[in-house]
């Protein structure tokens, strides 16, 4: 017995013969398409009665002629011919486009198929090309770093010896070149010290980095085991803080479950004092850091919403403090007595009761004119808008707000009871000693061999400039691809803006600077390129880095 069919399935049914039906007739009789396309719909039994003629339509003729010119919907051998035997690629002019556009060159290629060729829009077609002789820091997390060249990479079978020495002279921070204590400096070594990093707390059966990690299943710590890592903590953290205090650490990161915070040291990206990145945040945090008297500065945020956050003082926010600023430039506004406002406030009522509104009325004024004011404080929070910057002596009372604030740790979720993950280049009290996972292949591109080194894990900013220096030595070319932690890209961005909004008084008293930052950070542990690079203060000193290109050649580095 058949089924019965729906509609659409008889929709379907006819469609599919129709199509069936034209194509046979297009292979039998290509010239007459369109005969044979009115004899199936006549034929068709599901296609009901013949329409009528179009009194309004254009002459056949016409229309037949300009089919047999261009036609994407036909699909005999003589017409696709015709496309293959057509003239040379025509060129489309560019247009100009203004200065904030990327450029686009535009042209048909021998299969009359659109492409175009689209550059940065923030760099010229000079700069894309331009090499460097140094390399630019990226101050967030990478947690891949894939390293592709020609000839093999130091990092495949390393012996004994090589792993011993490297492991030495990373937690005895020797220089890589430095030959006098009787350690192996050969490449290999040199690679795997540059695989080495600390970090507390470290839980074997947790991953603690990145913190919204889905791995985490069934933890469960009781109240002594919460207790004894909150003491651990404090003390590393502590002990941390003093050597960045000290400059005998250029920097370290503070990763909790809803912010990520990166203490630096005084000549680091061109500071005079320690400072500290906090990002993202929110309306309540930024509430509660005022309320420990902590000023500090926004430097992501507009201009625009900084002067309005300058006339209304943030009054939403339920604490007194006046002398609070979110930018260093508005410190003078922000210190007016809030008794000035509570007059305007009140004579704004008094002038709308003598107007004869309502008591309710006014209330329910005065709660919208609030929740207004607080949806435009909040507009930002957890954007890279809302990146803090915390510099000189606040960073004091910084850190002590986040060693004292219960917040810091949660209590909810599959890492309740853990601190927040301390990481750094450098050792420090309790601090346990990782490496990264290396992965070496050979891989085919192009009809070309090469080989291909893959690090996986915590690859902190010193990472990329340590190890590209190393293959500078003896490699002619090779590329490097980084994928970074998204909530950390932005210190590179509020880094490159603090360098932007420093003003110098020239270019020699600049570099004179960079020297002597230098000089301080030189028992922090890092080398001397790599201080260098960190300490720089110029506009390519810092770069959201996703893969770099060294070509001896061309005399430099060429980065995207």
């Amino acid at each position: 017995m058949s089924q019965w069919k729906k509609p659409d399935e008889i929709l379907r049914l006819q469609r599919l013969k129709q199509k069936q039906k034209a194509l046979q007739a297009r292979i039998q009789r290509p010239s007459g398409i369109g005969v044979a396309a009115s004899s199936v719909q006549e034929s068709d039994p599901f296609s009901g009665s013949q329409k009528r003629k179009n009194p309004f339509a254009k002459n056949e003729n016409n229309v037949t002629k300009k089919q047999k010119q261009f036609d994407p919907d036909v699909t005999n051998d003589e017409s696709i011919f015709e496309l293959l035997n057509k003239a040379t690629p025509k060129e489309i002019p560019v247009i100009d486009l203004p200065a904030t556009k990327p450029l686009e060159t535009r042209f048909l290629d021998s299969h009359h198929q659109l492409v175009i060729n689209q550059a940065d829009p923030h760099e010229t077609p000079e700069e894309l090309n331009k090499p460097c002789k140094h390399i630019p820091i990226h101050w967030g997390i990478k947690n891949r770093l894939r390293i592709v060249c020609k000839s093999s990479l130091p990092g495949n079978n390393l012996r004994t010896n090589q792993e011993a020495s490297g492991l030495t002279s990373f937690v005895r921070c020797i220089g890589i070149k430095d030959s006098s204590v009787g350690l192996d400096i050969s490449p290999g070594a040199r690679f795997y010290q540059s695989t080495l990093y600390w970090q507390h707390p470290h839980l074997p059966w947790l991953t603690l980095f990145p913190r919204n990690a889905k791995s985490n299943h069934g933890t469960v710590l009781g109240e002594a085991e919460r207790s004894a890592l909150g003491k651990e903590w404090a003390i590393s953290f502590q002990n941390l803080f003093q050597l960045v205090r000290a400059r005998q650490c250029p920097y370290f990161y503070v990763c909790a479950n809803s912010f990520t915070v990166l203490f630096r040291a005084a000549g680091i990206g061109g500071r005079v004092e320690t400072h500290a990145l906090l990002a993202p945040t929110s309306r309540g945090m930024r509430a509660a850091l005022k309320q420990e008297d902590i000023e500090f500065t926004m430097p992501l945020k507009k201009t625009q919403e900084k002067q309005e956050m300058n006339r209304s003082g943030e009054s939403g926010i339920s604490v007194n403090n006046g002398s609070f600023s979110n930018s260093s430039e508005d410190q003078t506004a922000n210190t007016v007595p809030d008794e000035d406002e509570d007059d305007d406030d009140m004579e704004e009522e008094k002038w709308l009761e003598s107007l004869g509104v309502e008591a309710e009325e006014i209330k329910k004024i005065n709660y919208y004119q609030t929740k207004k004011q607080q949806n435009r404080e909040c507009e930002d929070d957890y954007s890279d808008q809302s990146t803090v910057l915390i510099e000189g002596v606040e960073c004091q009372a910084f850190f002590n707000f986040l060693l004292n604030a219960k917040s810091t740790t949660t209590k909810v979720g599959r890492l309740a009871g853990v601190p927040p993950t301390l990481l750094a280049p450098v050792a420090f009290v309790g601090a346990t000693l990782r490496t990264l996972t290396t992965r070496s292949s050979k891989i085919r591109m192009d009809g070309e061999d090469y080989h291909s080194t893959e690090l996986q894990g915590v690859i902190l900013p010193h990472v990329l400039p340590y190890l590209c220096g190393l293959l500078a030595e003896t490699k002619d070319n090779f590329s490097t691809t980084l994928v970074s932690i998204p909530s950390t890209t932005v210190f590179s961005r509020v880094s490159q803006k603090m360098i932007d909004d420093t003003d110098k008084e020239n270019e020699a008293t600049a570099i004179g600077d960079q020297v002597l930052w230098k000089e301080n950070l030189s028992d922090s542990g890092l080398s001397e390129h790599i201080l260098e690079a960190m300490c720089r203060a110029s506009k390519d000193s810092v770069n959201d880095l996703e893969r770099l290109v060294y070509c001896k050649e061309a005399g430099g580095y060429t980065w995207s």
